[in-house]
């Protein structure tokens, strides 16, 4: 026997038993989670609550679906939380083929509009929490994906933000606006993107009739903010217009697409006015993780040059793509933080005094006795202007609190480095990507070790396949000789 041949045998077996070891010790954590995770209403939890809430919260939850077929271990739901984070009531959008919820609106008689997602379609419907009863529901078959409707004139029409409407025959986008009237059964009114921007797929992207390029507008918000005009939020323009009903024009702009200083990939904006009637928009810069405010001291919205930023709340490090933000009567601000799977209330100077835990990804949320989003006091009221950072955070979500996410951690290691950049590039990209594809049961930093253990077995194959290379070479030959 050679005497080399014990350190020939046993360097490879004492490197692969290192890998495996590696490997399994990466992959623990997350196997015992998916082993003991049973869905329940225990994932919802009351976070910091320094101040009580005013009445009910609801929170709409947009769940995730695969194939056209909602999760079990994330639905779509809402939710009401009572003043002190304790759940009231729990709504299942399964229970109605409901895939996704997005938009919520309180109404005057305590009940709820809400806007979700059905197989070939959207369905809005009144729903009364008290009784879990749907008093009333219309279906929009094959309006996609939509996010967000509301009732106008006296509840007797509904205002619908028509993204994803596109037709297969032309390979086109009909992205639209409309107005369908409850009572004729019929749409009596719409805008098309096509016919009065000059924002073209060019600009946004190839458009494609087919996933993942046929989200043109992603137009993912409409109010009614004056008689004649109606509010609307195409997020992929990096914009909030104004329309006119009646003439069809843009009465009003604020933002440009690809500046992403004012705003990048926005949700949910809400216009209200200061006590002298200066115009205000509150709005989620999502993509910016942020919170902003800006004000028009001309006060005419058909002037989009005046339009001036009195307020930024937040950044990557508090934030993960929040999608709404509602300016309460107290004059704090009840923000839903998507991604930290989480909606607050925070004062101005960015404090919190209101935490509530909802997954999976909450879109929207609202306090029920108000019948307005955003009718509290403007920043500039407040005499608040600045910039501030969310503080006082229970941290029950790694990243909502002390404890930094992977994200985060990417970022500070790289700081001050040549690869700063692409290292904060990465990192924004992990932060906003990696929530959509994490299994629920799984915590954001035992996701990373599944992620590095898949590495390591990949790296370690291929290192076999080179290592016993000419083993293969020979098999190979030996069986086709």
């Amino acid at each position: 026997m050679p005497n080399d041949w014990k350190p020939r045998l046993s360097r490879p077996w004492l490197v692969r038993g290192v890998v495996l070891l590696l490997v399994a010790s990466l992959l623990a954590p997350s196997a015992v989670s998916a082993l003991t995770y049973e869905p329940s209403n225990t994932d919802l939890q009351r976070g910091t609550i320094e101040e009580p809430a005013d009445g009910t919260t609801v929170i709409s939850i947009q769940g995730f679906k695969f194939a056209g077929q909602s999760s079990g271990k994330k639905p779509a739901r809402l939710v009401g939380v009572g003043p002190r984070g304790e759940v009231e009531w729990v709504h299942d959008g399964s229970d109605n083929d409901v895939t996704w919820f997005y938009d919520v609106d309180p109404l005057d008689n305590g009940n709820l509009l809400v806007t979700g997602t059905e197989t070939g379609g959207s369905s809005v419907y009144e729903y009364d929490p008290d009784n879990d009863e749907i008093v009333w529901s219309e279906y929009f078959d094959g309006v996609l994906d939509t996010h967000d409707a509301t009732l106008i004139n006296d509840k007797s029409e509904i205002l619908v933000a028509n993204m994803r409407n596109y037709n297969t025959s032309t390979d086109d986008s009909e992205d639209r606006i409309f107005v369908y009237d409850r009572e004729q059964g019929e749409i009596t009114w719409e805008w098309h993107f096509d016919e009065h921007t000059n924002w073209t797929a060019d600009m946004g992207g190839t458009y494609e009739a087919e996933p993942p390029n046929n989200d043109w507008t992603h137009v993912n918000d409409v109010e009614k903010i004056a008689d004649g005009q109606y509010q609307i939020s195409p997020r992929n323009m990096d914009q909030v217009l104004v329309v006119n009903r009646s003439t069809k024009d843009i009465d009003m702009r604020l933002g440009e697409d690809d500046n992403y200083d004012i705003m990048h990939e926005q949700h949910n904006p809400d216009f209200h006015r200061s006590e002298n009637g200066t115009a205000t928009i509150t709005v989620a810069d999502s993509e910016n993780d942020r919170i902003v405010e800006y004000q028009n001291p001309d006060g005419d919205l058909t002037d989009g040059d005046g339009w001036q930023q009195t307020w930024e709340l937040g950044s990557s490090q508090d934030f993960n793509w929040p999608r709404d933000a509602d300016r309460l009567p107290s004059g704090n601000t009840l923000v839903t933080d998507s991604n930290n799977q989480r909606v607050i209330e925070v004062t101005p100077e960015g404090e919190i005094v209101w935490e509530f835990y909802a997954p999976w990804a909450p879109y929207d949320a609202a306090r029920v006795y108000l019948d307005e989003e955003s009718d509290g006091p403007t920043i500039a009221d407040q005499n608040a202007e600045g910039q501030y950072d969310v503080t006082g955070s229970a941290g029950l979500t790694p990243g909502s609190g002390e404890q930094l996410t992977f994200s985060q951690w990417v970022s500070a290691s790289f700081a001050d480095t040549p690869v700063a950049n692409q290292a904060d590039w990465f990192a924004s990209r992990w932060s906003k990507i990696a929530p959509w594809i994490r299994p629920v049961w799984m915590g954001p930093w035992d996701f990373v070790g599944v992620v590095v253990a898949s590495l390591l077995l990949v790296g370690w194959l291929l290192s076999e396949l080179v290592y016993q290379r000419r083993r293969i070479a020979n098999g190979v030959k030996s069986r086709f000789a």
